[in-house]
């Protein structure tokens, strides 16, 4: 017997159902879904919590030169009229450098990093590698285990399956 549950789809659709209520879960803290198919999410969710947990202060400060437009008071890039060699005026953005702190992954923080995108999907305007390294981890720094858990509902209406909320602790 395999070491995972086939859950009636083949692999590539199966792989991906499993990415999208990876990331929901992590995104949202809970979901609704099928026992079987939560008790191969929690998997997936534990071992990329605890992958969080174990790189998520591994990492240095450095200063980091920075150049960016200047903006004004509205917002916009501030310009100003320049000529060209040949004698042509045009529109030149005035830049500004900065010094700012950054935080530089250490190999084994980035090889987290990179592992976990491989298993959770992009959302659009959320940074979860973030979220999961910078909230959810030091929430869960002295916790050994046990990240997610499962509480069973009762059978879904239509089909009578087993119901259950997967939920972050």
């Amino acid at each position: 017997m395999a070491g995972t549950r086939k859950l009636g789809k083949p692999t590539d659709q199966r792989l991906a159902m499993l990415r999208c209520q990876a990331t929901d879960l992590i995104l949202n803290g809970k979901i609704v879904t099928t026992e079987a198919r939560a008790k191969e999410v929690k998997s997936i969710v534990d071992s990329i919590v605890a992958l969080a947990v174990k790189e998520h202060k591994n990492f240095e400060e450095v200063e980091v030169k920075v150049v960016k437009a200047k903006l004004d008071t509205n917002g916009r890039k501030v310009t100003e009229k320049t000529t060209s060699k040949n004698g042509k005026e045009y529109l030149k953005v005035v830049k500004e450098e900065k010094m700012e702190k950054r935080q530089k992954d250490m190999p084994s923080r980035l090889n987290a990093r990179r592992k976990i995108m491989k298993t959770i999907n992009k959302v659009e305007g959320v940074d979860l590698i973030d979220k999961l390294f910078n909230e959810l981890a030091p929430k869960y720094e002295t916790r050994v285990g046990g990240y997610t858990k499962i509480l069973k509902m009762e059978p879904r209406k239509g089909d009578n399956s087993k119901q259950a909320i997967l939920m972050l602790v």
